[in-house]
């Protein structure tokens, strides 16, 4: 026998029957109004349903297009994206125009960020915020804040505008070579390093602190400067200025020490002097580091006395000699020693007289002969001079060429010719051409520092080239040779005399230049007198 189910009754079905049982067990007119309830019910559902499918936005179905539409215009910018160049610590404000915005909904971002939704600020960050409507302002610019900045519509399509925030950072020195300290030795290479940065990235230029760069340039440019082989003139104060035009320059200064042994200058190797007088002599030493100085006489280091003392001024080292004697002449050094290295060098202090200096015009006004002058000071009086002289060689000639054109030594002068000195002059001379002419005179006596001499050389060839040197002696020796002096014989006569030594007068025809003066003067007054007697 087969079986049949049905199916259970559905909630409402139950429900329903529940109502239909309980209308059956109600009297008539109860059951009426209980139907019309329901389809009431029924009435009022079908309703708010045709309402909410037909009606309200969203749900109704779409409406065919009309003939003639006329479409809602979307949002569009009235501003287009930039790029910003800001300093740091400065305000920016992005522009976001926007014609027509409607019901769409505005936002800025950056990358993924989203910084504002419409009117709501979205980021944390205090120093963004929107002013004048839809502008993004950011104060205190950070060097993070660089990027790009999106200004967008929320349309079905999405619209935005992209600025650019690029953030100018002045210039700052990160690092320098060694800290800003360098100590290496003489003749090393020297590496100069200025490590900087900035935006946009800053230029470097290097100059030297009361100096130029040891290339002699007044600055440099690169983030390295090199110096090949350093000399003490090196040394000094460098300085890396970077700009990049934002702000003020960054300046850094490193200093370079130079190591080196000492070096000395003497300043004058021959010192003059005299008994009773007082003797400077002068080292000027410089070292780095600083150099211990000592003095020597020979081999025997000085120690100092009420006669002997010494002076520090900087580099100048002074050792002063007080009422020299004659025992107090001789060899002098200076000795600099610190921990690189040590050096000598050598004075000479002396009683001989300083070298001689002629004085002459080099022009001669006589064919024949020429008058030379010179003086020497000498603390000792001078005893006697030497004169050399001799006629310039020509430039194919040598001392022993014996065809060449020389003058021969002329016959000895007489004491006459050389009146005034009070002893005639030894003339010593040579039997070659080109060799010198020597002439030995005695000095007059004189007491002053400064002693003048001349003497007339005679028997010269007409407008041709000489030179000439002297030395002086004194009790203690003779001077060092003079320069060589160079002085050319005219090639015309003199119009109004013939030269005699030291003032003497001139001739025409045997008379004397005086007595021609007198004769011209005596024939005159006597044509006055003769004219007025006969008037």
């Amino acid at each position: 026998m087969v079986k049949h189910y049905r199916k259970p009754p559905s909630k409402r079905s139950r429900t329903a029957h529940r109502g239909v049982v309980a209308a059956a067990e109600m009297d008539q007119p109860a059951a009426a109004e209980l139907q019309t309830m329901w389809k009431s019910r029924k009435l009022w559902t079908s309703i708010l349903l045709f309402v909410l499918l037909f009606i309200t936005p969203g749900f109704a179905s779409p409406k065919r297009p009309s003939q003639n539409p006329e479409p809602d215009p979307l949002p569009t910018f009235g501003s287009q994206g930039r790029r910003f160049r800001v300093v740091t610590n400065d305000t920016v404000v992005l522009p976001c125009d926007v014609i027509n915005p409607g019901v769409f909904i505005l936002a800025w971002k950056k990358g993924i960020a989203v910084l504002t939704a419409g009117s709501t600020k979205v980021s944390p960050d205090e120093r963004i915020r929107l002013v004048d409507g839809n502008n993004l302002e950011i104060r205190d610019i950070q060097t993070n804040d660089a990027g790009n900045y999106v200004c967008q519509i929320a349309t079905m399509k999405p619209r935005e505008i992209s600025h650019t925030v690029e953030i100018l950072v002045p210039s700052r020195i990160k690092s320098v070579t060694s800290g800003g300290n360098i100590d290496t030795k003489k003749d090393s290479m020297i590496k100069l390093n200025c490590e900087a940065d900035g935006n946009p990235v800053p230029n470097i230029t290097w100059t030297r602190k009361n100096n130029v760069l040891p290339n002699g340039e007044r600055n440099a440019t690169g983030d390295t400067y090199i110096i090949q082989s350093a000399t003490r003139h090196d040394a000094g104060l460098y300085i890396c200025t970077a700009y990049n035009d934002v702000g003020q320059p960054a300046e850094q200064t490193i200093t370079v020490n130079i190591l080196y042994p000492p070096e000395i200058e003497v300043e004058r190797v021959w010192v003059h002097s005299g008994e009773g007088n007082e003797a400077l002599l002068v080292c000027i030493v410089n070292a780095e580091p600083h150099a211990e100085v000592s003095w020597y006489r020979d081999t025997l280091k000085l120690d100092t006395n009420e006669r002997r003392i010494t002076e520090v001024r900087g580099s100048r080292h002074t050792l002063i000699v007080r009422k020299v004697q004659a025992s107090d002449f001789g060899n002098y050094s200076c000795v600099a020693d610190n921990v690189v290295g040590k050096s000598r060098a050598y004075v000479e202090l002396s009683g001989k007289p300083n070298p001689v200096k002629i004085n002459s015009n080099k022009n001669g006004r006589h064919q024949n002969n020429y008058n030379i002058s010179w003086s020497v000071d000498s603390y000792t009086p001078i005893e006697e001079f030497k004169l050399f002289y001799r006629k310039v060689p020509l430039p194919d000639e040598s001392p022993a060429d014996t065809r060449t054109q020389y003058q021969w030594p002329k016959k000895p002068p007489t004491r006459n010719d050389n009146e005034g000195y009070g002893n005639s002059p030894i003339y010593g001379y040579n039997s070659m051409r080109n060799e010198w002419n020597d002439v030995i005179l005695p000095a007059v006596p004189s007491e002053q520092f400064t002693h003048r001499m001349s003497y007339n050389i005679r028997g010269l060839d007409t407008a041709s080239e000489y030179e000439a040197k002297v030395m002086a002696k004194n009790r203690f020796g003779w001077t060092p040779m003079s320069d060589v002096f160079k002085f050319v014989t005219s090639a015309t006569p003199e119009i109004d005399a013939e030269a005699r030594d030291l003032g003497s007068t001139s001739s025409y025809n045997g008379f004397t230049k005086r007595s021609y003066n007198v004769i011209i003067f005596v024939v005159f007054t006597t044509l006055y007198f003769a004219f007025n007697t006969i008037v």
